[in-house]
């Protein structure tokens, strides 16, 4: 989903396409990551731009142990009508697009990935027909699998099991998508590392959702840029600038200067 808008041949982007990972390190403090997770991937029902879609757990203990500690909290989860104080979540925008999301989820049991928890059949009383959809957790889900590969935008969190840093970022690297990805770790240096060597336009240290202040420029890298340049921020002042070199000399009336034939430089 996006726009584009023009000046003076430049495009800008104002929202692309994203599917953004989250990397879990074992040194990772996890009870931290569970609650940065719970908001990223189900806050706004995951319909936004920046919703952690992935989370890849560097070795099986660290998958293990992000599944159990999940479970209770999507289980947890307070879904009612918008207008309602205290919740976690309200219904998602359409039921044309609710419709759109159970259909992946459909596709990721097919695909063979675990569904650990299914939040389809989810009704609220007094808002039953409300286009409600509760939390969802894959396991096992592997880079070939289309809910891995798309953008679902809804309340679907899938976890990917790798052995090393290197195969996590490979991984992200090799995506089309590029908007958002953070990590989670204690260690300096594999977050320096990620951070110079991933390619993704933004990017989060114990920050699951890494969208910069304002005087920073917002947007991705890869097929999550479409046009020139990114939003507000100094592209932004970009956009709506033509920018013009003037080169000036101002030699003394009584002095001469002889040809030059070789580029001229000051």
């Amino acid at each position: 989903i996006y726009r584009e808008a023009t000046s003076r041949g430049k495009r800008v982007q104002a929202l692309g396409g994203a599917k953004n990972h989250a990397v879990l390190m074992p040194d990772a403090d996890l009870d931290n990551a569970v609650s940065a997770l719970m908001g990223a991937a189900y806050g706004s029902c995951g319909e936004r731009c920046m919703a952690i879609s992935v989370a890849v757990c560097v070795g099986d203990q660290v998958a293990d142990a992000l599944v159990a500690k999940l479970v209770p909290q999507i289980k947890a989860l307070k879904i009612g009508a918008g207008t309602t104080c205290g919740l976690d979540m309200g219904p998602l925008v359409t039921g044309q697009h609710r419709d759109k999301v159970c259909s992946y989820i459909e596709d990721g049991v097919n695909s063979g990935a675990e569904l650990v928890i299914d939040g389809r059949g989810l009704s609220v009383a007094g808002n039953e027909e409300g286009f409600f959809l509760g939390g969802c957790l894959f396991d096992r889900v592997t880079p070939e699998m289309r809910i891995y590969k798309e953008e679902i935008f809804g309340p679907v969190l899938c976890i990917v099991r790798v052995d090393s840093l290197e195969q996590a970022m490979q991984l992200i690297n090799d995506h089309e998508y590029g908007n958002g990805t953070c990590i989670f770790t204690r260690d300096g240096e594999v977050a320096r590392l990620f951070c110079d060597e991933i390619e993704v336009g933004m990017v989060g240290v114990n920050v699951p959702l890494p969208v910069p202040v304002a005087y920073h420029s917002f947007g991705g890298w890869k097929r999550s840029l479409f046009g020139d340049l990114h939003a507000y921020g100094p592209d932004g002042v970009r956009f709506y600038t033509r920018r013009k070199a003037i080169t000036q000399r101002w030699p003394q009336r009584a002095s001469h200067e002889a040809s030059q034939f070789a580029f001229p430089s000051l």
